[in-house]
């Protein structure tokens, strides 16, 4: 089955399908709506073939698309019919939680993605869990900012690379703390940045919300549309 996968990032909408070594990508912005988005997705994949769709979307995500509208996007996402658009199965995420998906290693990793806003999932015992770490407000901070802010490229802008650095090494330090975490992972167009990285800390790969949305169909264990267990399951 060929998989495509839509990566769609405050910057940038990078796009890849399965068997094809190529990725391609176009501009994202404040002025990105659903339309202009599949009409984008269909001019640039007009000569690759796909059964299903994995999207990944800058926002908070429920069991029918987003939940709230990006707040670096335009608007319309809210209620958008996407596999009626792309005439397609499809299968939306959050965007860290799909490039989380593709870093996972085992264990418990928390996953931070660094860029214009401030991306979270954790993952346990391949429970994929999204989470909204950028709500947190800086409690330390002149205007307790929220973290999702003071992390993101706004916030970079603003405090210089140098207070950037220390804020987030010492945020990502007390997350994986409180989150018990084996591993964080960072990724973003700022990952780069944080130079040395804290113990326990890695960088993802620049294709893990490929593989992420390419994972997003494997059903190995469990189907995708399965009902959940009511049992409950302590993860250690």
């Amino acid at each position: 089955m060929n998989v495509l996968v839509i990566d769609v990032g405050g910057s940038h909408v990078k796009l890849a399908r399965t068997g094809v070594s190529e990725s391609r990508r176009f501009d994202s912005g404040r002025d990105l709506t659903p339309a202009r988005l599949i009409e984008q997705v269909h001019a640039l994949t007009s000569d690759w073939e796909y059964e299903v769709i994995s999207l990944g979307i800058p926002g908070a995500v429920g069991p029918n698309g987003p939940t709230a509208e990006p707040g670096n996007l335009g608007d319309g996402w809210v209620g958008f019919d996407f596999q009626h658009a792309f005439q397609r199965p499809v299968r939306i995420v959050n965007d860290a939680a799909m490039q989380a998906l593709g870093a996972y290693d085992g264990g418990r990793m928390l996953f931070l993605g660094l860029g214009t806003g401030l991306g979270s999932t954790l993952i346990a015992e391949r429970v994929v869990i999204p989470l909204e770490l950028g709500a947190l407000r800086d409690l330390g901070g002149e205007d307790h900012e929220y973290m999702g802010v003071r992390l993101g490229k706004d916030g970079l802008e603003k405090s210089g690379e140098p207070t950037w650095q220390k804020l987030a090494t010492q945020f990502i330090d007390m997350l994986k703390s409180a989150f018990c975490a084996d591993y964080v992972v960072i990724g973003g167009g700022h990952a780069a940045l944080l130079d040395p990285l804290p113990e326990g800390v890695r960088r993802g790969g620049n294709d893990d919300a490929f593989t992420g949305g390419f994972r997003l169909w494997e059903e190995i264990i469990e189907p995708h549309d399965a009902p959940a267990s009511t049992a409950f399951r302590v993860v250690r």
